[in-house]
Order: C-alpha cells, then structure tokens, then sequence
C-alpha cells in the first residue's frame, strides 16, 4: 500500500488522465492541443520543478525541447530525455521533476524533446523528431561518450529504437541508456498483460491497444520502430531496463531485456515489486521512486566515469 502522499498523487493524475482517456476513446469533441495543455499542466502540479536547476526553450533538429541546466554542471555532460504519453498525449513541462532530478544529480545538462504526436502527426514521425534530436546534439559538438539517454513508456521504447537508428545510420551511440517502464510490444502478448490488467492503477490493455491504433496508423504494431522486442538490437549501448511488478508492459520489458542480452548488449533489468507504471516521478515522495532514480543515475554515471571518456 503506497503512503497517503503518494495516494494522492496518484489518484490526481488518474484523473488528470481522464480527459485525455475519454479523447482516445472518441467521447471528447475537445481540440487534441488542448487536452494536451491541461494534462501537461495538472501534472506540472503534481509533478513539479526542483531548486537548484533552470529550465529554458531550446531547438534540437527542428522540435522544441526543454533544456534543464545545473546549477552545477561538468563540462559536455548532456541527456537526452523522452518523455512518455503512448505516442499521443503528454509533453515536456510534465517531466520538470523528474529532469531536473537527473540533471542536478548527475550534474548534466538535460534536453526533453517535445516531439510531436498521434494521431496529427502519427507513426513514424515522434520516432523520426527524436532521432533528429539525438543527430542535433552530435552535430552541435556533444561527445557521444558524454551523451547519455532515457526515457519513459513510448519514451522508453523509443530509447532503445534511437540507438538502432543511430547504429544503422553510423551515428556514434550514447555512453549509456535507462528504459523506465518501456512499451516495448505493442502487441501486448506476454502474461502480464492479463494477469496485470487491472491491477496497473494507469494502464489497462484496451486503452494502450486505443493509443497504439492512434499511433500505428495501418501499421503493423510488430514493425520493429514499433515494438523494440521484435527489433535487431546488437551492438547498442550498455542499458538499464526498470518496470513495476504490477504493470501490464512487466512481461514485455523482461522480454525486451532478454532480447537485448542474448543480442550480447549489455543490460540491466530491474523489476519493482509493487511499482505502477513510471513511478519514478515520484520522486521526493515515494521513496521507491527515490531508489529507483538513484539506481538510474549510478548506471549512468558508471557509463560516464572520467576513465571512460577520452
């Protein structure tokens, strides 16, 4: 049972999602920009920005971004965060908290792409704004041995689709990457999708098979850009895979780590007991959260380590 605090955190953003849940569902004759705005503006509320950082707009290969800065930061260090939402809602002034948290921590700077979204600009365009991003930071001069990635949900997938553009263009790859509750398979067909279902407080199996329609567009939800579990993923960099044990995408991610081991990449994967779906924004809250983000930024700070950085 999660502490009152957290409850009620989480209680808000199930309704803060509920606009959007009724949008996806077509029972909402509301304009797609607004129920963005609003959802992005609740959970800047419930999520909200940290002391010790700025956050200011920035352009990264045409899509804006947020651009998190220390107040202490080393010299070249750089992220680059994807947000989540399923490819169709949320947005950057919803991750304050969490940016800003591995910023500060990791005293890097940190870029949230605000890609655009489903279903106005369906698959693969949030995939494609992300990888301009990503060849936008190399071509500004970021050291790829000092660039880093995460991301969360489609975020999370999206991290490990990043990589393989970037390997298949001949892109140098990021010092290291964390997937927090990646949906790797928009299929939906490991176990937990009906032994979790229910139990996942923010994602139930219809609503993703509804968001991933939206984001598919006709196409296939096993194309690999799609769904990283039926993806080719040799040689990506080292990455650290974190899911809930009560989420509907548990047995996905575990899949995706699988796939990504026997690829010989090397991973890491944590299952939280008890954990929903991209906890980690609790943090300063939820000390689960709190660990889950400690355990990220030691990932990535060993990938970062001076003697690893020419």
């Amino acid at each position: 049972m999660l502490p009152d605090n957290a409850q009620t955190v989480l209680e808000g953003w199930i309704k803060a999602a509920g606009p959007v849940v009724n949008k996806v569902y077509g029972q909402s004759g509301a304009d797609w920009k607004d129920v963005r705005a609003d959802y992005v503006k609740q959970l800047d509320t419930l999520f909200p920005a940290v002391e010790g950082v700025t956050y200011a707009e920035a352009d990264l290969g045409g899509s804006g971004a947020m651009l998190v800065t220390p107040e202490e930061a080393i010299d070249g260090r750089v992220m680059l965060y994807i947000h989540g939402g399923g490819y169709v809602h949320g947005g950057v002034d919803a991750y304050r908290g969490l940016t800003g948290r591995y910023a500060y921590a990791l005293k890097a700077k940190v870029y949230a792409v605000d890609y655009r979204q489903a279903p106005e600009f369906p698959f693969p365009t949030p995939i494609d704004d992300v990888f301009q991003a990503y060849r936008s930071l190399l071509e500004q001069g970021v050291n790829p041995r000092s660039l880093i990635i995460s991301g969360d949900s489609a975020g999370g997938a999206m991290v490990v689709t990043l990589m393989r553009k970037a390997r298949n263009a001949g892109l140098a790859l990021p010092a290291a990457a964390v997937a927090i509750s990646p949906w790797a398979d928009l299929t939906h067909s490991g176990a937990s999708a009906k032994t979790r279902d229910g139990l996942d407080p923010l994602c139930s199996v219809a609503f993703l098979n509804q968001l991933a329609r939206s984001f598919l567009a006709g196409e296939l939800p096993t194309h690999p850009d799609a769904s990283p579990v039926f993806a080719d993923v040799h040689g990506l960099s080292p990455t650290l895979i974190q899911v809930g044990e009560n989420e509907v995408m548990l047995s996905d991610a575990i899949r995706l780590a699988s796939h990504m081991s026997e690829s010989r990449v090397r991973t890491t994967l944590e299952v939280w007991p008890e954990m929903f779906h991209v906890w980690h924004l609790f943090a300063g809250i939820l000390p689960e959260a709190d660990q889950a983000l400690r355990n990220a930024i030691r990932f990535l700070e060993d990938a970062l380590a001076p003697t690893n950085i020419d």
